[in-house]
């Protein structure tokens, strides 16, 4: 297996080097350098054998458990190699067959039924809130920001992703808005504070609803928040918001989701829905992604989305393609853990720890190097409900001086 480990490293990588060191203590050098960027050590037989017949599973796992330590540079640096490498060299042999694999099971690894949703919701998001804390903005956006100015902090742009998504749905004091996958309240509390809209958000997940809840009621905002899936929403909205949701919708649910959402819109609502999105052909999720971080949860082709769309009676108003944006989050995001991971260990374990630093890099080298990105998808049931150009959604654009503003009393839970 040897052998074949450094073989398919030399694929992957070109510039700059890394040496690897193998259970017998032999040193394998890949890529060009004098000096190596990047030095890892691969522990036992055991792992080099799963690295060699699984790779993109085997990986995550080895680092979790110590049994691949990187020795020289950092866990980003070997991971930004090693997902460049891959957009470059696509599978071949055993790596393509087990790919097509993999997505001719996507369904089935998706069967996201309203009980499994819960469960799987509850894996990720039921986490402790002082854990998200540690690493997130004091808003708690856990969802792509959105960088208007390159020298943004993480809060101004995550509060400029939140204006960019209120100016697309053109809110109007008195409307209803549905929040589809709610998290912990900070849209839904930011639409409520700015636009005088009433603001229902939904979640399954009963720890963002707790915080959520709690947020409402500090404010006295007009903004309710329910541990509810939203096949089982009724009524109508003047605007339908969900950020980050549509990823743990399933392949085999997009008609179902689209046709939920068009019954809950007005005939003259619109909605917006922010998903990460692949700019390839459709394909299955990565296998550490699905089974330690999101089980369940699918990154969708534009494709696959439009279709959906396009069979359930809504008209596509707007598009937009957010590109590198999530790149700077998750480099904001893992910089932030990495400065408390003292605590993360402490709070958890290092094993826990080492999971969701890989997670953190090997996102964010996706997003720069796997064409990755974020789909904004702006629906109606008509054309004629929104103004023809998008002159209406720049009154938005605020200084971003307003922040504290904009943020006031409704953090004040935590801060303390």
């Amino acid at each position: 297996m040897h052998a074949f480990v450094a073989r398919m490293l030399s694929r992957l990588v070109k510039e700059p080097r890394i040496d690897v060191v193998f259970p017998d203590g032999s040193l394998e050098s890949v890529g060009q350098g004098s000096t190596p960027a990047v030095r890892m050590r691969i522990a036992d037989r055991s792992t080099e054998l799963r690295l060699a017949l699984n790779p993109e599973l085997a990986l995550g796992e080895a680092v979790m458990d110590g049994r691949v330590v990187i020795e020289q540079g950092t866990l980003y640096d070997l991971l930004d190699l090693l997902i460049a490498g891959m957009h470059r060299a696509r599978p071949e042999g055993f790596g393509r067959k087990l790919e097509g694999l993999r997505t001719a099971l996507r369904r089935f690894h998706q069967h996201n039924t309203p009980t499994l949703a819960r469960r799987n919701v509850a894996h990720h998001y039921d986490l402790r809130g002082d854990f998200f804390r540690l690493f997130l903005d004091e808003d708690m956006q856990y969802s792509c920001a959105y960088f208007a100015r390159p020298d943004m902090s993480l809060a101004e742009a995550q509060l400029a992703k939140k204006r960019h998504i209120i100016a697309k749905l053109a809110l109007e004091p008195g409307h209803r808005v549905l929040d589809i996958g709610c998290g912990w309240g900070g849209l839904a509390l930011t639409i409520a504070g700015e636009t005088g809209a009433g603001v229902t958000g939904i979640t399954l997940s009963e720890e963002q609803l707790a915080v959520a809840q709690l947020r409402a009621a500090e404010t006295g905002l007009r903004a309710e928040f329910r541990l509810q899936d939203y096949r089982a929403m009724t009524g109508r909205f003047d605007r339908v918001v969900s950020v980050g949701m549509f990823e743990h919708v399933g392949v085999g649910y997009y008609r179902d989701y689209f046709r939920k959402l068009a019954g809950l819109l007005t005939d003259d609502g619109v909605a917006l829905i922010h998903s990460i999105g692949r700019c390839t052909p459709p394909g299955a999720t990565n296998p550490f992604i699905a089974k330690y971080i999101f089980p369940g949860g699918y990154i969708p082709a534009l494709s696959e989305m439009a279709a959906a769309i396009e069979k359930e009676g809504l008209v596509i108003t707007d598009v937009e393609v957010l590109r590198l944006h999530y790149a700077e989050t998750l480099k904001a995001w893992r910089e932030r853990f990495l400065a408390r991971r003292a605590e993360v260990v402490a709070m958890y374990d290092e094993r826990f720890a080492r999971m969701w630093e890989f997670y953190l890099a090997a996102s964010e080298a996706s997003f720069r190097h796997d064409d990755l990105v974020v789909f904004q998808f702006q629906l109606a049931k008509r054309l004629d409900v929104l103004p023809i150009t998008r002159g209406y959604m720049e009154r938005w654009a605020r200084p971003e001086h307003l922040l504290q503003e904009i943020l006031g009393s409704s953090l004040r839970y935590i801060r303390e």
